[in-house]
């Protein structure tokens, strides 16, 4: 057994959407000087999104949680700056309140160009935000088995992170809409499991040999093996508005990767369940969020949220005091407290329809409500 453990360095990704602030609405055609400004300032860490409307930042490689969030902080202070000096704002939200995805533009880019040609209709409907974490695992074949493990605690996290509760003007009853959209491209959803990389790569090769997919950046799972980087990616959460917020989940899923290491090093393993049985806690965690619970399958039912977390905290408490990241992980009692993204947006669009205003002016509320916590903690 390699008994060197991985270096678990962190990045991580986030992509944001251009409002006016003045409407609410989408730019829908934020002028280019916006992007290039950017670029100047913070080089190859933006880049252009699928629509004009979006704009995705990526940290360095950080060593530690706090770098991670200073780094990241200094992102979203950067692109609120030059879209405030561009008359726009940032919203960081996994779905806009009300915009309509058939009104925007799409980035002129050969892959995007590509994707809708694919994908059609549904590549067109798009208009939704994720963040991506990625944790450095140096070995090939740990980071397959730690995939495999750590697909059973991604409900946990998705359902802390909600913040699309929204679509097209609609209050979708669900606290993640992002999750609907997403899945129905191919390629998405829990990852198969593998029994080690060389079969993970013979599996992705045979799509890339028969031409469906170019690399394997179009593989689109819930967790991967990283296209480009020596890491695991988290890909399941949405964006969280609050960066605090986003810090948090990032710690959480370093740590659980660390601790499922740790037991990989003692010759044991988190016990494995069927797909179907984890799948059921992702939709739970898709249209409840932290509201409702997700099945214990050792116990044979639901439990509350809170009580899971307060146990994924057991677990993994010596790799958050490893890691310095205490406060970082327990910060998600605080969000189970006062509620994820999506459940502020539905309390305030209530409260405003309940003052009186009407659908649009209330949805208007809503993008303002997420154009402040954008920007808190800055």
């Amino acid at each position: 057994m390699n008994d060197h453990e991985p270096p678990f360095t962190i990045g991580i990704e986030e992509e944001y959407l251009l409002v006016d602030p003045a409407t609410g609405d989408l730019a829908s055609d934020p002028p280019a000087s916006i992007l290039e400004e950017c670029e100047n300032r913070l080089g190859e860490r933006v880049k252009p999104e699928f629509l004009r409307a979006q704009i995705e930042v990526g940290t360095k490689v950080c060593s530690s949680i706090a770098e991670a969030r200073k780094e990241l902080g200094g992102l979203r202070r950067c692109i609120s700056e030059v879209a405030a000096d561009h008359g726009l704002a940032v919203i960081a939200a996994s779905s806009h309140p009300m915009a309509d995805w058939d009104d925007q533009k799409r980035t002129e880019k050969e892959r995007y160009d590509i994707l809708v040609q694919d994908m059609q209709t549904i590549a067109r409907r798009l208009l939704i935000c994720g963040m991506h974490v990625h944790i450095g695992i140096d070995d090939d074949d740990l980071r397959i088995d730690l995939m495999n493990q750590v697909t059973y605690f991604l409900p946990h996290l998705l359902a802390l992170s909600t913040s699309s509760p929204f679509w097209q003007g609609q209050n979708t009853g669900l606290r993640s809409y992002r999750m609907a959209v997403w899945k129905e491209l191919p390629r998405t959803g829990l990852p198969p499991s593998f029994r080690s990389f060389g079969e993970y790569q013979r599996t992705v090769g045979t799509l890339i040999e028969t031409g469906v997919i170019d690399d394997t950046s179009k593989i689109w799972w819930d967790v991967r093996p990283s296209a480009q980087f020596p890491t695991l990616e988290l890909r399941m959460t949405d964006i969280c508005t609050r960066l605090e917020d986003t810090i948090c989940l990032a710690a959480l899923f370093r740590c659980l990767l660390r601790m499922l290491w740790r037991l990989h090093q003692d010759n044991q393993r988190w016990r494995g369940y069927d797909r179907f049985m984890v799948a059921e806690n992702v939709w739970r965690a898709q249209r409840y969020g932290i509201d409702e619970g997700l099945i214990d399958f050792g116990k044979r039912r639901i439990v509350p949220y809170a009580t899971l977390f307060e146990e994924v905290l057991k677990l993994i408490r010596e790799d958050a005091e490893h890691f310095d990241c205490v406060s970082e992980v327990e910060h998600g009692r605080t969000i189970i407290k006062r509620g994820t993204s999506a459940h502020r947006q539905l309390a305030h669009w209530n409260d405003s329809k309940g003052a009186g205003k009407d659908e649009r002016v209330a949805l208007r509320s809503v993008v303002d409500l997420l154009i402040k916590e954008t920007a808190s903690g800055l």
